[in-house]
C-alpha cells in the first residue's frame, strides 16, 4: 500500500509543490483553473489522456500536443508543460523512459512551469522499485500500446534489454528536484490509476 503522508513529505523537502486528489476531475478541475489564457503543452501521457486535459485545456488556452496533430518541437516553448511520470518513489524521485526524448526534454528545460499527474497505481516504495516499475510494467505497456515488435511487447511481462530498432526505452529520467529556471513544479497525486 503506498504512503501518499511519506510521498507528499519527501516531494516536499526536495522542493516539489505536491497537491492530493481524490479523483482525476478534481485534479482536472484544478489545472484548468492554473493554466488560463497562456499556452500549454503535453507530453505523451495516457494519464492526462484519461483526464481529458487537451480538450478541457485547449478551450481557453493555446495548446498543443503532438497526439493531437501538434508538433513536439512547437511543445518545447510553452508556458506551461504536463505531463506524468513511469513511476514516482515514495522517497521522491520522479522517473521516466522515453524514446524520441521530447518528453524527459520538455521536464528539464524550457518551461516556466511543469505539472506531473500521477495516478496512486504509478507509486513505489524507494528509487530501485520505481526504476524497476518504469521499466518492467510501464514500458512494456506502452511498447504494446504502439504495437512495436519487441520481446516486452510479445510477451508483456518484462523487460529484456533488447536490441531492436523499434525500442522505446532509449533515455531514463529522474528528477531528484525541480530544475532550475522553471517558476514551478508541481506533482498532482491522484488517489486512482491512471496510465501505465
Amino acid at each position: 500500500m503506498a504512503d501518499l503522508t511519506k510521498t507528499v513529505q519527501n516531494l516536499e523537502q526536495r522542493g516539489f509543490v505536491v497537491h492530493c486528489f481524490d479523483t482525476a476531475e478534481q485534479a482536472a478541475d484544478y489545472l484548468d483553473q492554473q493554466i488560463d489564457q497562456t499556452s500549454v503543452s503535453f507530453g505523451g501521457s495516457i494519464t492526462a489522456q484519461q483526464m481529458g486535459l487537451y480538450p478541457r485545456l485547449a478551450a481557453h488556452n493555446q495548446a498543443i500536443w503532438h497526439w493531437e496533430g501538434g508538433s513536439a518541437l512547437d511543445a518545447m516553448t510553452t508556458d506551461a508543460y504536463i505531463t506524468s511520470v513511469n513511476a514516482l518513489a515514495e522517497t521522491g524521485e520522479l522517473i521516466n523512459i522515453d524514446g524520441t526524448g521530447n518528453r524527459v526534454a520538455a521536464t528539464f528545460f524550457g518551461h516556466r512551469r511543469i505539472y506531473f499527474v500521477v495516478g496512486i497505481n504509478k507509486l513505489a516504495p524507494d528509487y530501485d522499485a520505481a526504476l524497476w516499475r518504469a521499466r518492467n510494467i510501464a514500458s512494456p505497456k506502452n511498447a504494446q500500446r504502439l504495437g512495436r515488435k519487441t520481446p516486452c511487447a510479445a510477451k508483456g511481462d518484462r523487460c529484456y534489454d533488447c536490441q531492436s530498432p523499434e525500442r522505446i526505452c532509449r533515455g531514463l529520467s529522474v528528477l531528484w528536484g525541480p530544475l532550475m529556471g522553471a517558476q514551478v513544479t508541481e506533482v498532482l497525486l491522484i488517489n486512482q490509476e491512471l496510465g501505465y
